[in-house]
């Protein structure tokens, strides 16, 4: 898992804004199916949000932890049941500050 800087995560958090989540985990939880489409939705898109079913803000920050260990995404943050995460593709589109 990648660590952002501040600036760096204030500059996400700002493209986030207007992005609708890609990815919902339903009431199964984090299955390897919503993992693949994650891992499928970070390479095609970088930054993306994921919307999770949970009531629980300790389940939804332990999905975080396992989903950017899963995929070596860096958390950018977590507003509610939204979970905004952003992954260098090989070719990075999205230019971060220093």
């Amino acid at each position: 898992m990648k660590s952002l800087s501040p600036a760096q995560r204030q500059h996400l958090k700002g493209l986030a804004h207007g992005l609708q989540p890609v990815v919902m985990i339903g009431n199964q939880g984090l299955t390897p199916a919503v993992l693949k489409e994650i891992e499928r939705s970070l390479a095609a898109h970088e930054l993306i949000k994921v919307k999770a079913a949970s009531d629980e803000i300790e389940t939804r920050r332990a999905w975080m932890e396992e989903i950017c260990t899963a995929t070596g995404a860096a958390p950018v943050q977590q507003i509610g049941k939204v979970l905004v995460l952003y992954r260098a593709g090989e070719k990075p589109v999205i230019a971060l500050p220093k």
